[in-house]
């Protein structure tokens, strides 16, 4: 959507500070030994708390308030009562949602506890590359030369990127206009960023796939060739310059 006035602004400033507060308070409740229900229905409450509603369930019909991946999940994980997090597991949570008609979305991958995997480097450069990416957004800048600075920041660290799964727009929807933002140099999108327009700008930083594969349950996405993927997502409002983070007291960059 496009910001034309102020109660529009504020409508998502409200939407973008629920997904963001709950996100960080399931980051921060999430221990060893829970299952990803608990976690999800502990999210599920809070949204509830604040009038909100789940946007993939909204959407799509998921099955669950907030999608959570766990290790070798890239996205969009269907929360699980047999599903038991362990001490140093890779955990993505995407939190989005819709109060008053306005929708926001954002997520942050993170290790549970001790790092026992070694996962935190790649954790931290999904983090900044994505604070990169988002510092280098304002109006008239093309798309596609955000998906070629998140590409080649991901293999200056040594990684991939997964390229069948982009930021968007949104704020009256979930996926609105100017589709898809690739986190990859697409040549044939000719497409820039509108100063006041609001999008979800996310990164896909990954060990070793390049493509999401969808898991017979329908929803939860794996890679094509297997490895770790991290993810980091703000909803921002693009300006003439630094662009405003709607989402950023969820402190993934913390």
């Amino acid at each position: 959507m496009s910001i034309t006035k102020e109660s529009e602004l504020i409508g998502m400033q409200k939407i973008s500070e629920v997904v963001a507060l709950t996100l960080r308070e399931m980051r921060n409740y999430a221990k060893p030994g829970m299952t990803t229900k608990e976690l999800d229905n502990f999210g599920g409450t809070l949204l509830k708390q604040y009038g909100a509603k789940s946007a993939p369930a909204l959407t799509y019909g998921f099955p669950g308030w907030t999608c959570i991946s766990t290790n070798n999940e890239i996205a969009h994980g269907i929360p699980s009562d047999k599903k038991v997090l362990q001490e140093g597991d890779l955990i993505n949570i995407d939190v989005s949602a819709e109060l008053g008609g306005f929708w926001a979305d954002n997520g942050g991958s993170f290790v549970l506890g001790q790092d026992l995997n070694n996962h935190q480097p790649l954790v931290d450069a999904s983090k900044r590359i994505l604070k990169k990416a988002i510092s280098n957004i304002k109006g008239g800048v093309r798309i596609a030369e955000i998906g070629r600075l998140i590409e080649n920041e991901a293999k200056r660290s040594g990684y991939k990127v997964i390229k069948n799964l982009t930021g968007h727009g949104i704020g009256r929807k979930l996926h609105e206009e100017p589709g898809e933002i690739a986190n990859y140099y697409d040549k044939f999108n000719l497409r820039r960023f509108k100063k006041n327009s609001v999008v979800a700008i996310e990164t896909f930083i990954s060990t070793s796939s390049t493509i999401a594969d969808t898991l017979n349950d329908g929803w939860t996405l794996t890679g094509n060739k297997g490895g770790y993927v991290t993810q980091h997502e703000h909803t921002i409002v693009i300006t003439d310059g630094k662009p405003v983070i709607l989402t950023e007291m969820n402190e993934i960059w913390n």
